[in-house]
């Protein structure tokens, strides 16, 4: 049976932002992720889902948090909107293998609906505490290309001014990459709400992926 977790405001001091380890290594930073408490999410979540990839990769995707089957399985992009993730990577000409693959918030964020566990979007909370998980990754990779994938991932890397369906597809400097760019969450092309709608969502995800190839591919 799904636990309720109606979300609740917690008091002062019952949440603060995380502090990774001074590391330049991957797997110490994923190791001590793994006990992290800075916030309320890791009480409702299985674990924490970290990024996963080459630590060598010149390109990072960032998305919102992990789903249901990543939650499960600790592993980040693995659920429907993974495959399609790397479906159109694959199109794109992106080697998936060379690409490393992460979230602004690593705990599933979930609400129960009979027996399912529903996604629930991040608050300012919950990506505030999180925040350092993400800044001490993209200071060990420095990516030469950043992907915020979605309007969480977006906020997080490069504030709120930036909105995604206006700015994707355009190169920007962040603090964490000269090449940074915008593009919408591969879930939201899930939530189309019917064939012709999702074919054109692809489309033009598709379109931003070929624009990011480019860059990967520029030397």
């Amino acid at each position: 049976m799904i636990r309720d977790v109606q979300e609740k405001i917690p008091p002062p001091g019952e949440w603060h932002p995380a502090e990774p380890p001074d590391t330049r290594s991957l797997n110490k930073l994923r190791e001590a992720a793994a006990h992290c408490t800075a916030c309320p999410l890791y009480r409702h979540a299985t674990q924490t889902v970290f990024g996963e990839g080459r630590s060598s990769a010149e390109v990072v995707f960032v998305g919102e948090q992990p789903g249901d089957a990543e939650d499960r399985t600790g592993q980040p992009f693995v659920g429907p909107a993974g495959k399609l993730l790397d479906r159109a990577l694959e199109e794109a000409g992106i080697d998936r293998r060379q690409v490393y693959v992460t979230n602004a918030v690593k705990h599933f964020k979930w609400e129960p609906r009979g027996k399912r566990r529903l996604h629930k979007t991040p608050n300012s909370r919950d990506i505030a505490a999180c925040r350092p998980w993400l800044q001490a990754e993209l200071a060990i990779l420095q990516p030469r290309v950043l992907v915020a994938l979605g309007a969480t991932a977006t906020k997080t890397l490069l504030g709120s001014t930036v909105k995604v369906l206006r700015d994707r597809g355009k190169v920007m400097k962040s603090e964490f990459s000269d090449q940074t760019i915008v593009t919408v969450h591969p879930s939201s092309l899930l939530r189309a709400t019917d064939e012709a709608a999702r074919e054109a969502a692809y489309d033009l995800f598709l379109q931003d992926l070929r624009k990011i190839a480019t860059l990967i591919h520029a030397r």
